[in-house]
């Protein structure tokens, strides 16, 4: 009978292995159940798509232009979203990794219930096949008694291998699964080494431009002086966008003026300062090919109430750890840098009287005074789970971000 279970001794070994412990580089997130696992998917291979496609187009934009400095502009905004495009892919991997690992921890438990009466029943058959005939000769009745067991086994047999052939099913599938995991590892790996690659090379560029722009670091300076001023008188955020709009609106005004003036015999009747003290016009037109600056699931919507009771002016993000974070359109820096409670923010002025507001980046790669390009690099968030808000506003009015996106 010995031979008859040796169908089992391969089963075993297959349970062994399908009860191992998880991947030893196992790189899954942590997500609370099934279901926000596949949505977190979902959503990484849509924003995967929408980064692959905005990278193309800023690329051939950058290629089809011949001005230098607009150009490395442009190549520097194209390497962003491509590094937008690596961290969602890493993204996609942790989801797709999960998820992985979620159905090996099922299959192990799975796996467990049915291995134990298995391995008793079989250890308990082997025991009986290597028992010698002449042996249960010498105790009265066990002869008979052998005869009826070896009866009864020879039909409970089939049943036996039809449980095991759908162990082996299972099995099977747990190795599959465990070569998927692996799959999923080295391609997470290698979105990781290409997003570092990527960030190497946007620092390069980033390092040349601000060395072809060093004609203007004192302008630069005195501008970014002045901004910091405003921003330690200004009460609160708000207060500083609207100390900011009518610092932009004189600089156009002035700007706009064909040369010098002659000075007006009272001052406070010019009409150039009235203009610009004056709240800036704003064009209906909303900023051109509008983004969110960083790829993310949407935290907290716009006009959504805090538990303090404070209704959301914009939107908060909630990206992977470093994310880069882009602008959310093309204008001018009127602010970057640290500000009380919102970490580090940039505020981008475009045209037609609409700014745009970015906080919680850990780090500012633009000054200001520099005029950005849709998609340009502004910096990147905070380490472990950032939170970045974006907020948009037509003159001094909050609106949601969600309806101008291009």
């Amino acid at each position: 009978m010995t031979r008859r279970f040796r169908f089992l001794a391969p089963c075993l070994a297959a349970l062994a292995l399908g009860s191992a412990g998880v991947v030893s580089a196992q790189r899954a997130a942590n997500y609370a159940d099934a279901d926000e696992t596949r949505a977190a998917l979902a959503r990484a291979q849509a924003e995967e798509r929408a980064a692959s496609q905005r990278a193309a187009v800023l690329e051939r934009r950058a290629a089809q232009t011949t001005q230098a400095a607009e150009r490395t502009a442009r190549e520097a905004a194209a390497l962003a979203a491509r590094i937008q495009h690596s961290e969602v892919e890493i993204v996609a991997g942790e989801a797709r990794l999960a998820l992985i690992e979620r159905q090996r921890a099922v299959l192990r438990v799975r796996l467990a219930n049915k291995q134990q009466p298995v391995v008793r029943l079989t250890a308990a058959l082997q025991n009986l096949s290597r028992r010698p005939l002449a042996l249960s000769v010498l105790q009265p009745g066990s002869l008979k008694d052998t005869v009826h067991l070896r009866a009864v086994l020879a039909s409970t047999i089939p049943q036996v291998e039809r449980r095991t052939a759908d162990l082996r099913g299972e099995i099977a599938r747990s190795r599959a699964l465990q070569r998927e995991a692996r799959l999923a590892i080295a391609g997470l790996r290698a979105s990781e080494e290409q997003w570092t690659a990527r960030r190497k090379q946007l620092a390069a560029l980033e390092a040349r431009q601000r060395l072809e722009s060093r004609e203007a670091s004192g302008v630069a300076a005195r501008e970014a002086d002045r901004a910091l001023a405003l921003a330690e008188d200004a009460q609160d955020l708000d207060a500083l966008i609207g100390r900011l709009e009518q610092a932009g609106a004189m600089r156009k005004k002035l700007a706009a003026l064909p040369g010098p003036i002659i000075r007006p015999v009272r001052p406070a009747e010019s009409r150039v300062m009235a203009d610009a003290e004056a709240a800036p016009a704003v064009d209906a037109a909303a900023p051109h090919d509008y983004r969110l600056p960083v790829m993310g699931r949407i935290l907290a919507g716009f006009g959504a109430v805090s538990q303090s009771g404070l209704r959301s002016e914009g939107i908060s993000l909630a990206p992977r750890g470093l994310a880069q974070v882009v602008a959310p359109a093309g204008g001018r820096v009127a602010f970057a840098g640290p500000y009380r409670g919102y970490d580090r923010i940039v505020i981008i002025e475009h045209d037609g009287g609409w700014t745009s507001l970015v906080t919680g980046l850990a780090r500012v790669d633009v000054t200001v005074g520099e005029s950005l390009v849709p998609g340009t690099p502004l910096g990147v968030a905070g380490p472990g789970r950032p939170v970045v808000t974006l907020e948009l506003r037509r003159g001094t009015v909050p609106v949601n971000p969600l309806e101008y996106l291009g």
